[in-house]
């Protein structure tokens, strides 16, 4: 299910982010034991372990021994608390990255963010359509963009292949966790599914082979054959589609450079 960020009141949740008010400052009474960053914390555990299906502020008020009610304060909403939670997140990739050569460093770039995804799926699940607007979403694309300068190429070009080195990355990476979450929410490992369901297509289909002949000659080729037997099939078919369609568009970039 899509999660759509950025749906709090704009200007709360910009101060928030952005840390330009103190909502954990002082107040009369009893001491209150928590703060924003606690609050934000909890919940990405929360969305760890559980997924986005597991977090709501009441789950985020029980772990911490408070009611909902206590956490609002700090965090107006659940959609501030998304907002909060996605970037904080983020603060997890590198700033920069100057390693050898524009190349290598966008490279970099996408492996971080490939396995940043696989650490956190939940991220996967919120909406590129509204962007948090976060700090820490801006130094990820700073680093990018910085590297990609280095190629000389236009600033709109640049804009362009921002945008299909993320696709690059999300996609594959969405299909390797969605696999992941399927094992654990259906109890059925991929091969056992694929296997089950595969064994019937002879029965259902014995034309198979003259339907589809493009198909039963890549079988016929071993293209769907994998090499690490312990890892599933879908998997690795996005970890591969990954690296492959980060090194086309790598090498379309070096294209690109030398007819400029």
């Amino acid at each position: 299910m899509v999660v759509y960020a950025a749906q709090g009141d704009p200007r709360r949740s910009m101060a928030l982010l952005w840390r330009t008010d103190s909502p954990d400052a002082e107040r009369p009474g009893p001491k209150q034991g928590l703060s924003v960053e606690l609050i934000v914390d909890t919940a990405i555990a929360i969305a760890d372990a559980e997924g986005m299906a597991g977090l709501s502020m009441r789950a985020v008020g029980d772990t911490l021994g408070r009611t909902a009610m206590a956490l609002y304060t700090y965090v107006p909403s659940k959609s501030e608390l998304l907002d909060l939670m996605y970037d904080k997140v983020l603060a997890e990739l590198p700033a920069s990255r100057d390693g050898g050569g524009w190349r290598a460093d966008v490279a970099r770039w996408a492996e971080d963010l490939w396995d940043f995804y696989l650490r956190h799926p939940w991220v996967l699940r919120i909406s590129q359509a509204r962007p948090v607007l976060g700090p820490n979403e801006y130094v990820v694309l700073e680093a990018l963009v910085k590297s990609l300068r280095r190629t000389g190429l236009r600033p709109v070009v640049l804009r362009r292949l921002v945008s299909a080195l993320y696709a690059c990355v999300r996609e594959p990476a969405r299909t390797a966790s969605e696999t992941r979450l399927a094992e654990k929410v259906t109890g059925q490992s991929g091969d056992e599914w694929w296997y089950a369901r595969s064994a019937h297509l002879r029965e259902v289909s014995p034309d198979f082979a003259e339907r589809f002949p493009t198909l039963t000659w890549m079988e016929g080729e071993h293209a769907f054959r994998m090499e690490d037997e312990t890892v599933s099939y879908l998997e690795q078919e996005a970890r591969e589609a990954f690296e492959l369609s980060l090194a086309v568009l790598l090498d379309g970039i070096e294209v690109a450079m030398k007819a400029e």
